[in-house]
């Protein structure tokens, strides 16, 4: 019977490291109808966001049999508790994606308010964030997860300097006033994908060493 288990939680595991993978894989795409103007991509983040909204489905229900089946022991509880608890963290780390990719093809449609260095930034510091998240779900790696939060600050303070930014060419000239919005709500999604990846790595910190995890932000 415990092997099974053991089966059981290597599967949901595997599941959930393939539901992370594959927002990751929307990163870039986000990235390129932002940052080059590629919006004939919207459709495909889309269809990669239908991905992650079955595998959170899917992952969901398999670790409730998981707690019906086998009634787990507390360590085992922790690694299911992780796993259930994350589902909507990534799940919107996904909606959020596709939100920046969606106000990218908006500001495609008119000539750039300015080179997107500062939003590029954060986009290749969350794609870092997430590699780490994997590997230390994979290697149980303690170190790895607390790199995470580490760049989760690099991606607020280049949300701040974002920010700045904006509100400065705003005040410059009423014009710039929508499509700064809109870069505004840009940078504000993808600070929300660097906390939701903040909630799942200080989540791991309690699956590894038995130690309450810190408040995670909604």
């Amino acid at each position: 019977m415990r092997e099974v288990l053991e089966q059981d939680l290597q599967q949901v595991l595997s599941d959930a490291l393939e539901m992370l993978g594959t927002v990751e894989r929307m990163l870039p795409i986000a990235a390129d109808v932002l940052l080059h103007q590629n919006v004939s991509r919207l459709p495909e983040i889309r269809s990669i966001d239908r991905e992650v909204d079955a595998l959170e489905s899917r992952i969901e229900a398999e670790c409730l049999r998981i707690i019906a089946l086998h009634q787990p022991v507390a360590r085992d509880l922790r690694l299911v508790a992780l796993v259930l608890k994350s589902l909507s963290d990534i799940e919107r780390m996904g909606d959020y994606a596709v939100h920046v990719a969606a106000d990218g093809a908006e500001l495609a449609q008119a000539a750039p308010l300015k080179r997107y260095i500062n939003l590029g930034r954060m986009l290749e510091r969350l794609q870092e964030m997430s590699v780490h998240l994997r590997a230390a779900i994979t290697e149980r790696d303690v170190v790895k997860a607390r790199e995470a939060l580490q760049m989760d600050d690099e991606v607020d303070d280049l949300y701040e300097q974002v920010q700045r930014e904006l509100v400065t060419y705003m005040l410059e000239d009423p014009r710039n006033i929508s499509k700064s919005l809109t870069l505004m709500r840009v940078g504000r999604s993808l600070e929300r994908i660097g906390d939701h990846m903040e909630n799942v790595a200080e989540r791991l910190q309690y699956w590894i060493t038995g130690q309450r995890e810190l408040q995670v932000r909604d």
